[in-house]
């Protein structure tokens, strides 16, 4: 037997969803049953029965129309206007536009979730009443907010809303305000926020709280004590705020990188993010070695030769000379443990046997292995880190609605702070519309064919220069190593000359990374990209390719011929110390032929095209060739933790000279991308590309130095040991001696230290965090697609029930109409 559905609007329940639409069920319940309902039985629409609001049917049809319901005459509510629609979907946005909508239609969809802003000011005060006297009820438990349900959303204006009009507005105003007064701070501030009441009557109702609450405090007598504690409270909270302000004011190159990401975009200010993590880098491993290492043995230095060569210059590029003997390299450092007391000599204070000592070998070797670490872990973290916010956020669709609701900072009054904050939103909105207005060109077979051809010509040139250029590193490193060993039988050669000759190897690097580049982007540019951010990656593989290829030739001329080279030479007597001295050369000419790099590449390019061209070309910033650049600067100090532990304060000091450069050059001589691109993931692959073949590369070299190649018997801490990691195995057999319950340190050594598979289990942990932290985030994607699905699905049901309420209201409409044409007839 047919069941009859009566939507009876003067039920209570109908009432009460209309007074808080936040219960969605019973609207959802109710769609369901009709709808079930309607698919069993076809011939069911007599038996539904649609109650009209009181009234001239005509009002009713008037009221119907689509254009009524819209703020505006010449505005109309299109639902589903996507081109690539399905038909079906057209014909039901058809028929809502081109159908009228009845009263009782109207009734339900006013009780819909999605459309409750719109109410009467007065219905949201009684509702947010009730809910503000349940909530003081709770808090008397101090009940969480977050346990209750969320606020109605908009409605539309004035269909069948049942508004309470037994009070006037400004009682139920000042109701709410005293439930307001009542309850916590922190409560308070999220009942405003869920209102659906504009910014300015928000604002009115906490600032008639606030005065509430004053008069409140006012009008009572707080004892003396309670006074003073509640002053005392609010001056430590507005210290803290002031502390707070002031950090936040103290952060390294806020206003720089603001205004470059301003003017840039966010591929440029990648690089300036970069280089500022690489200082915070070289800072951590400075303090760390400084303060184990370079500070102890300063306090204690060793004994020097008299023959000490004089300052002159020269060491500021070579890094030899007088610097041979400092701090600065690894044949500096003691071999025992400080303060050196000999065994005939122990008068002095300080070789009581009761005073503190300091391991030097020991102390240097865990410093190393301890940085080496420490940096590992911080690479990892920041690394999962910079995966998460790049795939699981910046993958978002949502980014452009958020970019432009939710992006000012109303915190700003400051006129440059608001110009700067501004041009920063416009940029980003530029590039956001960039990656959404872009379009792929369809090609014919033919095109792609040319295309792909390019595409593989340009490769082979920037491959086959690459292994030229590699190749031609290797020979002449070979060169000048045989060129060094001869030299030691020259007496004719003056020092200076000689120590300037050692400058050849590292310009010659240098060169070939700066001038290869410039052939990468010829390259580019004949190939045509129609992806600014393709191009760039493109860029960026073939520049990581190169410093690869010569990074890989330098590891081989050091840890093979120059430590081959130790026994029976006396130019590599000390190796790791002239490793160390080839490093800093290496450090010092790559800088110095940045500076030039950024003379004649930007400004002298920029004077040309302003005074002879009298053209407003300026050139473009080269992102994946600079930031190459400081991987591999990195690369050379990580390298040179090892040989040279004052290194990190040398690339500190170069950072900051490029950070200010660098900056200056790019806000004068450099303009902006003509296609303004979002590179979402550029921080990413930068940290990817720092940790994976530049973090992993140093450490498996200094790792193969302390494990397997000999150490120099004349300097450094291992003099003495047959390799580095010796020293650890021979001061634990010593405290095994003297300490006969310490033994379990030498099985400890022997199985996590001198054992190979404690290091590649680390490892394996560490690509089994990585791992997991990728599948996390991939799964985070996944979840978050699935969701913006649901949400286009839950949009096309509610264009389905219209549809379908429309439609029920249609049939049960035409025979009413019909029945006053039939009296007619008769």
């Amino acid at each position: 037997m047919a069941q009859n559905v009566n939507f009876d609007l003067s039920h209570p329940a109908v009432e009460a969803g209309l007074e808080s639409p936040a219960d969605e069920n019973v609207v959802h319940d109710s769609f369901s049953q009709l709808i079930a309902e309607q698919s069993q039985n076809e011939g069911l629409s007599d038996a539904i029965e649609l109650q009209h609001l009181q009234g001239n049917p005509d009002d009713d049809e008037g009221r119907d129309n689509v254009a009524y319901l819209s703020p505006s005459e010449n505005r109309g509510w299109r639902i589903g206007s996507d081109e690539a629609a399905e038909e079906d979907n057209e014909t039901q946005t058809d028929s809502l536009l081109k159908d009228r909508w009845s009263s009782a239609t109207l009734k339900i969809l006013s009780s819909m979730p999605s459309r409750t802003i719109g109410r009467s000011r007065g219905a949201i005060i009684s509702q947010y009443y009730n809910r503000t006297t349940e909530l003081r009820r709770r808090t008397q438990k101090r009940a969480s907010i977050k346990d209750f349900s969320r606020s109605a959303r908009p409605s539309i204006r004035g269909y069948g809303v049942e508004v309470d009009t037994t009070d006037s507005a400004e009682k139920k105003q000042e109701r709410l305000v005293k439930n307001l007064q009542d309850l916590s701070a922190v409560d308070r501030m999220r009942m405003l926020k869920e209102m659906p009441l504009n910014l300015s009557e928000k604002k009115d109702l906490r600032r008639l709280t606030l005065e509430m609450t004053k008069r409140t405090r006012s009008s009572s007598n707080l004892p003396c004590c309670s006074y003073l504690k509640f002053q005392i409270i609010l001056a430590l909270r507005h210290s803290w705020y002031s502390c707070l302000s002031f950090l936040h004011s103290l952060q390294l190159w806020q206003m720089p990188l603001k205004r470059v990401g301003g003017r840039f975009g966010s591929g440029v200010l990648s690089y300036f993010l970069f280089l500022k993590t690489l200082l915070f880098f070289n800072v951590f491993l400075f303090l760390v070695l400084g303060s184990f290492l370079v500070v102890p043995q300063a306090v204690y230095p060793p004994e020097l030769p008299e023959s000490r060569k004089p300052f002159t210059g020269l060491e500021l590029l070579t890094g030899g000379g007088y610097f041979s003997n400092t701090l600065l390299y690894y044949g500096y450092y003691s071999n025992h443990t400080l303060p050196n007391c000999p065994k005939n000599n122990s008068t002095r204070p300080e070789c009581d046997s009761r005073s503190l000592s300091y391991n030097m070998p020991l102390a240097y070797f865990f410093t190393i292995g301890l940085s080496f670490f420490i940096t590992c872990i911080i690479l990892v973290y920041s690394m999962s880190k910079s995966f998460g916010q790049s795939f699981r956020i910046d993958k978002s669709n949502g980014m452009l609605a958020m970019k432009v609701f939710c992006s000012w900072d109303f915190k700003v009054i400051k006129r440059s702070s608001v110009k700067l904050l501004s041009e920063n939103i416009c940029t980003q909105l530029k590039e956001l519309l960039g990656d959404t207005h872009h379009r792929l060109v369809r090609n014919t077979i033919l095109d792609k064919l040319i295309k792909l051809l390019i595409h593989g010509l340009s490769w082979t040139l920037c491959l086959g220069a690459t292994a030229g250029c590699v190749a031609g590193i290797y020979c002449f490193s070979d060169y000048m190593h045989k060129k060094q060993e001869s030299s030691e039988n020259d007496s004719e050669d003056p020092g200076l000359l000689k120590e300037a000759s050692l400058l050849a190897l590292p310009v010659l690097v240098s060169f070939i990374n700066l001038m290869l580049p410039i052939l990468f982007q010829l390259t580019a540019w004949m190939e045509k990209y129609n992806s600014p951010s393709l191009r760039t990656f493109v860029s960026l593989s073939r520049n990581l390719i190169l410093k690869v290829s010569v990074l890989g030739v330098l590891c081989f001329h050091w840890l093979k011929r120059v430590a081959g080279s130790a026994n029976g030479n006396k130019t590599f007597n000390c190796w790791e110390s002239f490793v160390g001295q080839d490093l800093y050369r290496f450090l010092v000419i790559d800088f110095i032929f940045s500076l030039l790099d950024t003379l004649f590449g930007e400004l002298l390019w920029r004077l040309f095209s302003d005074k002879v061209l009298k053209r407003n070309r300026r050139p473009g910033f080269d992102i994946a060739k600079n930031v190459l650049d400081l991987i591999y600067g990195q690369t050379l100090a990580w390298l040179g933790l090892l040989f040279t532990p004052l290194l990190p304060a040398v690339q500190i000091l170069k950072l900051l000279l490029l950070f200010y450069i660098k900056m200056s050059s790019v806000m004068m001589n450099c303009q902006a991308p003509s296609r303004p691109y979002r590179v979402s993931q550029m921080t990413t692959i930068f940290i990817t590309l720092l940790c994976f073949p530049s973090f992993l590369g140093s450490s498996v070299c200094v790792t193969y130095t302390m494990w397997r190649l000999p150490s120099s018997g004349s300097c450094g801490p291992f003099r003495g040991n047959k390799t580095m990691i010796q020293a650890g195995k021979q001061r634990i057999a010593e405290l095994v001696d003297e300490n006969r319950s310490l033994s379990f340190l030498a099985d400890a050594h022997t199985y996590l230290v001198e054992n190979p598979l404690f290091l590649f289990v680390g490892a394996a942990i560490f690509l089994i965090v990585i791992y997991f932290q990728s599948q996390v985030v991939d799964g985070q994607r996944k979840i978050i697609a699935l969701l913006q699905e649901q949400i286009e699905n839950e949009g096309e049901d509610k264009k389905f029930l219209i549809t379908r309420l429309q439609s029920v209201h249609e049939r049960k409409r035409t025979p009413a109409r019909n029945l006053p044409s039939q009296d007619s007839g008769c």
